[in-house]
């Protein structure tokens, strides 16, 4: 884990944030960078308990913790409800949750497999949103989802299904920006490429991991902190206030829309 020393963004301190998919990778590194700010952050986490105790515990008077199944139907809305609860209110949704769940052909995938891809990384994100809404217009406050550079690449060998998940979740973000403007809700996203995550270490083979690599014009694999300061940004209303409806790309050059 490398750290990274953030410049303070004084809107960000004491706001009331949710990451969802938050204890390992890029939603532990996003965490960690809000806590930094003094942000209250409710960390969601499903089946890795230790990961996100020991995200907890290095910040235990700003990092809370939520537990659930976003991918089955209701259960983000749970959390949801569990985190604004938490918290008293919200100020702040990220939608982080997300995975492959194996490399399968999409005409090899079965149809259970197609529900639990796109009930992880599509549904999950509406169901959230839905239920965060009543809450962050209360505040006026912002939506940020985690998209992917597969979104508009199509997807590697065998993450077709998951390349058309986070393509709904990217044009989610632009029609729910124009839906909820009159609401005071900004809604963006940030679409990872090539990271340094459990997510490559367990779904994408070396051969392929290499490939990717190649591919990346700054020639190395991007850091989860890396891609927290977008995140950021787009939290705060005083650098990004005249910003919605926007998905920045944080791929190392791998893809220049």
């Amino acid at each position: 884990m490398q750290r990274v020393e953030y410049p303070l963004i004084g809107d960000l301190k004491d706001t009331k944030v949710l990451v969802t998919g938050a204890s390992t990778g890029i939603g532990a590194a996003v965490v960690r960078a809000f806590a930094a700010q003094g942000a209250q952050v409710v960390a969601h986490f499903h089946q890795s308990e230790a990961a996100a105790q020991a995200l907890r515990a290095e910040s235990p008077d700003r990092i809370h913790l939520v537990q659930g199944d976003v991918g089955e139907p209701g259960g983000a809305a749970r959390v949801v409800v569990a985190a604004a609860e938490m918290l008293g209110g919200l100020d702040g949704l990220i939608n982080n949750a997300g995975g492959m769940l194996g490399r399968i052909a999409s005409t090899d995938a079965s149809a259970t497999h197609f529900d639990q891809v796109v009930s992880l990384n599509a549904r999950s994100v509406w169901e959230a949103t839905a239920a965060a809404h009543p809450f962050l217009k209360a505040s006026r406050g912002y939506v940020i989802n985690t998209s992917s550079v597969a979104a508009r690449t199509g997807g590697g060998a065998g993450a077709v299904l998951y390349a058309a998940s986070k393509s709904f979740v990217s044009s989610l973000t632009r029609g729910q920006a124009k839906e909820f403007v009159h609401d005071g809700i900004r809604v963006n996203a940030v679409a990872p490429g090539l990271i340094q995550t459990p997510f490559h270490d367990k779904y994408t083979p070396p051969e392929i991991r290499a490939a990717q690599t190649a591919s990346v014009p700054m020639g190395r694999e991007g850091l989860p902190e890396e891609c927290a300061g977008a995140f950021l940004f787009l939290a705060s209303a005083a650098m990004s206030g005249y910003v919605t409806g926007q998905v920045i790309e944080v791929n190392g050059g791998q893809l220049m829309p």
